[in-house]
């Protein structure tokens, strides 16, 4: 019998991250020493107070389907990080818990966006953004950023890419991959570009949002103006250190919520119950709880920008937040290693890989193909080790 699968899967591309991941353990299992800086998966242990949490909540039976939209007591937590953390007032109505940030995201395309509805994605932008877009038949709008201007998007920028068929408008802060944060008055004048334009609808992915090397975390949803056009998209993956407890939540206008839960529940209903239960407890303790995680993300970032500055052929800025950096690398383009020509950044990311035993990730999946995406998520001995091996590969 001929295999048939949809138009929607094959034109769906495999999630870059991912994939590297994917051939990073092939490479291992064949005995190669691979230092993987491809997923953005910190390396630290669940705090144990949030362990014990969940914990208690097995010993206390929590075995049955959830809410569709989550717990009752989770969803007042999400409301009071939101107030404390963001000066954002939410209702229970407008708060709907996903089994992670990404179906917050899938969510909220699928609800939103018709076929040829257009989403402006600044470029570098996190890598399923564009992939999440397509499904729904939406039609991604790359905004070109520069490493000069810290990848972000300009007023300007944002008022050239949009047209009467613009509907939403999706970006990162910090930024996946870049690191890149957007200052209260950055948002603002962004903002202001989006008050003549009344239709836009926002999505503010705030998932690195603790993990934040200058003072202040801006939310777009934080301007009266555009509270009711802002979709905040968070969770506990990055920040906790729970990538695989598979929790994350959205702060939106209660008919988009609604929307997201009636989706939720033909899809995969509530999330994970004992996972729920730690997290009401991660979101009530206070930050100072985690600093010693981000406190060392910011030792490796200084270390790793020094490393990469002595790396011919990296161009690196300053990232404020997450924890990545995302080099330009165009300078190697053109270059021939050891018979191999490199012309772009994924034959760069793939040399890598095989010559320097380092897995990254190719820009070109973010939207921007002279970079490559390099986690800090790791040890400091493997840092050092990588940038050696990487030095080595391209001396």
């Amino acid at each position: 019998m001929q295999k048939q699968l949809s138009e929607r899967i094959n034109k769906l591309e495999t999630s870059a991250t991912l994939a590297m991941a994917a051939k990073a353990r092939e490479l291992k299992a064949e005995g190669k020493n691979i230092i993987g800086l491809s997923l953005g998966e910190p390396d630290f242990n669940t705090p144990d107070f949030i362990k014990e949490a969940a914990i208690q909540a097995i010993n206390d039976n929590y075995n049955s389907y959830t809410p569709v939209d989550g717990y009752a007591e989770l969803k007042e937590a999400v409301i009071e990080k939101f107030k404390r953390d963001n000066n954002l007032t939410y209702d229970a109505s407008q708060i709907v818990v996903s089994t992670g940030a990404k179906q917050s995201l899938a969510n909220v395309a699928m609800v939103m966006l018709n076929a040829g509805d257009e989403v402006i994605l600044p470029c570098p932008y996190w890598v399923s953004y564009k992939d999440i877009v397509k499904i729904a038949e939406g039609i991604p709008v790359e905004v070109k950023t520069s490493i000069e201007n810290d990848f972000k998007m300009t007023p300007n920028q944002l008022e050239a890419a949009i047209t009467p068929k613009t509907k939403m408008l999706w970006f990162s802060s910090p930024c996946n991959p870049s690191g890149s944060l957007y200052s209260k008055e950055e948002l603002r004048a962004l903002a202001d570009v989006l008050q003549k334009h009344p239709q836009i609808i926002v999505v503010s992915d705030e998932i690195y949002e603790h993990i934040n090397f200058v003072e202040g975390h801006a939310s777009m949803a934080e301007f009266e103006d555009m509270y009711d056009r802002t979709v905040t998209v968070n969770g506990v993956s990055k920040a906790f250190a729970m990538t695989g407890w598979r929790i994350g939540y959205i702060g939106a206008p209660s008919y988009i919520a609604r929307a997201c839960n009636k989706i939720q529940g033909q899809i995969t209903s509530g999330a994970n119950c004992i996972a729920q239960r730690a997290t009401i407890t991660a979101l009530k303790a206070p930050v100072s709880k985690i600093k010693y995680m981000i406190d060392k993300f910011k030792e490796r970032r200084t270390l790793i920008l020094d490393l990469l500055s002595e790396v011919e052929g990296f161009k690196c800025n300053q990232p404020e937040g997450a924890f990545y950096v995302f080099p330009n690398v165009s300078a190697l383009f053109g270059k021939t290693f050891k018979g191999t020509k490199i012309e772009n950044a994924t034959d760069l990311s793939m040399y890598l890989l095989e010559e320097a035993q380092v897995a990254t990730v190719t820009g070109e999946a973010f939207g921007n193909p002279d970079c490559i995406r390099i986690s800090y998520a790791a040890s400091e001995e493997n840092i050092k080790n990588a940038i050696a091996q990487i030095k080595e590969a391209l001396s």
